[in-house]
């Protein structure tokens, strides 16, 4: 890995057993800043790799978005040669990450206590469905399942249809909180010289962007319904169709209301009632999205965005996947890094670190590797021999 710029957690050493989003993505957060993260793989490689495949191989695109900045490693931790691969890279690490029930953990040999024995230095970062206690902790669960229980799918879409939201926006807030989990530890053992265990779950992290919702309704009984992309706090806030596509308008508080009254011409809905405050309006959003509807079917995409920037009203175009990377803003800001990939004709646009730091910032320096692509230098820092690492892929140990 390229370490000719030192990156803030340069000398970080990290073990990423995850699997999917919620480990995977918290791994690529620190190695974007400088970690040196190695991916651990089962020998045929995890499930995770496969997913939406888009090369020849068979990777997925999910793969080679989270595994940017990582070695590539394989192993079989089951057999005892495999234990004593890991056990020698638990013992250089600071981190290891792992998404992966409790019960799991212990099969593997990385259970906190047993790591602990190993380095008692280790942070472990983990991640699981619903924890790992209360009556579901033995639950497996993905990001849908914590959205489903949350609130979110309920109030999303048609309320005679729950939605899930495309985006597995839970799996990636998990990885987030557990990268900030994962500093937050190093800060401590800085302090302290101890390591820690940090665990993230999937319905707690649904729970938090939910809970608003849930206090509303504790406190007042409101059952709410889902109005599909209608709020019902503020007003307009919602999608409209335009001449050729569809954008989305969001007004909240009443300085943005009265500049929208403005442009539409609504100035006498100020001293209505029914549009007061957030609240009333959100009560009547109905009747502001049907009036905003119709100044929208007169205007193209590009008409009514124009006027609503005149106007500093926030407003977005719903841009299907096809036209996301045309889009004039994401193209000059150079949101993607193009990267190439073995297999893969042309370049993979990878999205760039989302934090941007004036000092010091992350940087995707590598592509995600290729299975056990540095299963031999890994293991001869390991102070494994030639004929060793020879005999281990032969026993599929790597």
């Amino acid at each position: 890995m390229d370490n000719s710029n030192h990156g803030i957690l340069d000398g970080i050493k990290v073990l990423d057993f995850g699997r999917y989003i919620a480990g995977p993505f918290c791994g690529a957060l620190l190695g974007d800043y400088g970690a040196e993260v190695i991916r651990i793989e089962r020998v045929d490689g995890s499930e995770d790799r496969f997913v939406t495949p888009v090369t020849k191989n068979g990777e997925g695109a999910m793969f080679l978005q989270l595994n940017r900045n990582k070695l590539g490693f394989t192993v079989n931790p089951t057999k005892e040669e495999g234990k004593e691969i890991v056990e020698r890279l638990v013992k250089k690490a600071d981190v290891v990450i792992a998404n992966l029930p409790d019960n799991t953990l212990h099969s593997m040999g990385l259970d906190y206590e047993r790591l602990t024995k190993i380095n008692p230095a280790i942070i472990l970062t983990s991640n699981t469905a619903f924890g790992t206690t209360g009556p579901y902790a033995e639950r497996v669960g993905f990001d849908g399942v914590a959205q489903a229980m949350s609130g979110a799918m309920d109030m999303t879409g048609d309320p005679d249809l729950p939605s899930k939201a495309y985006s597995p926006y839970v799996d990636f807030c998990s990885a987030s909180l557990a990268a900030y989990g994962t500093l937050l530890a190093l800060i401590e053992r800085e302090k302290t010289g101890k390591g820690q265990r940090v665990q993230t779950s999937l319905l707690q992290s649904a729970l938090t962007m939910t809970n608003s919702l849930v206090i509303e309704q504790e406190l007042l009984k409101v059952n709410r319904v889902a109005s599909q992309n209608r709020s019902q706090t503020s007003g307009p806030s919602d999608t409209f169709k335009t001449k050729n596509g569809w954008i989305l308008v969001a007004t909240v508080g009443q300085p943005l209301f009265k500049r929208w009254t403005e442009l539409v011409g609504a100035e006498d809905w100020l001293d209505d009632e029914r549009f007061k405050d957030d609240l009333s309006r959100g009560n009547n959003s109905l009747l502001i999205s049907e009036r905003m509807a119709k100044w929208c079917a007169k205007r193209t995409n590009q008409e009514a965005m124009k006027e609503l920037e005149a106007f500093r009203i926030p407003v977005g175009e719903v841009l299907k996947a096809k036209d996301v990377m045309s889009d004039h803003h994401i193209k000059e800001k150079k949101v993607f890094k193009d990267m190439k990939y073995p297999e893969v004709k042309q370049p993979v646009p990878i999205v760039g670190p989302a934090i941007e730091l004036s000092a010091n910032p992350g940087e995707l320096k590598t592509r995600a590797p290729l299975l056990g692509e540095h299963n031999n230098q890994i293991l001869q820092d390991l102070g494994y021999s030639g004929d060793e690492i020879q005999e281990f892929k032969k026993n599929r140990i790597v």
